[in-house]
């Protein structure tokens, strides 16, 4: 009695972080948490199946990754729940590994559930590129909302996805070419940039995407 009452979403809204074996995990935590949800971070299948929102980060390489996911047996889960479009949130590595291919490390494959491949930065760049950089908004979409066209984002990476639909493209970013930096199919989101890093409009994204999955709950 006398104790705080939380939001009621806290009580009831499961925000899954999958835990495959990357970083930047707690970061991404303490963005849902910050927002007012509670986040599970989880490498339970199950949880990937059946939680209302998910959020795949990443760092790393390409074939770490898909042989992490594999480890903890999510390679089937990750699937299932795209193809099913269910709520879905890929950040950086997040993104890359859904499509078909790497070039990473001589060539790995990857999810193939979005077709495309993952390649390197052009020679002549520094790379990682590493640092605060502008999406140009190629679509209209919910997960805009709030957030102003030309609006810098957080990068870290040396590579960059290359889907075989350009329809896809939500956001595109210069950096020696112009790259997709965001995809968006049905209820999937994937970003090459970090929401979690980016300040407040990372931070209103992620706010978008999640009320969109729970219908504006």
């Amino acid at each position: 009695m006398g104790g705080r009452v939380l939001p009621a979403h806290r009580l009831i809204i499961m925000i899954a972080v999958i835990d495959y074996g990357a970083g930047n995990l707690r970061s991404v935590a303490n963005a849902v948490a910050r927002l007012g949800y509670e986040p599970v971070v989880t490498s339970n299948a199950r949880d990937v199946r059946e939680a209302p929102v998910v959020i795949m980060p990443g760092v790393g390489a390409a074939a770490d990754t898909m042989f992490n996911l594999r480890k903890h047996r999510l390679v089937t889960a990750v699937r299932q729940r795209i193809v099913e479009n269910k709520p879905f949130f890929g950040v950086c590595m997040g993104l890359q590994v859904l499509c078909s291919r790497s070039e990473e490390g001589g060539g790995c494959e990857c999810l193939s559930i979005i077709p495309g491949q993952v390649r390197k930065l052009p020679p002549g760049l520094k790379v990682p590129h590493m640092g605060w950089n502008q999406v140009r908004q190629k679509v209209n979409h919910p997960i805009f909302n709030g957030i102003p066209d030309g609006t810098n984002f957080y990068f870290v990476h040396s590579y960059y996805v290359a889907p075989d639909d350009k329809n896809l493209v939500a956001g595109e970013t210069e950096y020696g070419i112009t790259f997709c930096s965001m995809l968006v199919q049905g209820n999937l989101v994937a970003t090459q940039f970090h929401p979690e890093k980016s300040g407040e409009f990372g931070l209103k994204m992620y706010d978008n995407f999640i009320k969109s999955a729970l219908g504006n709950k």
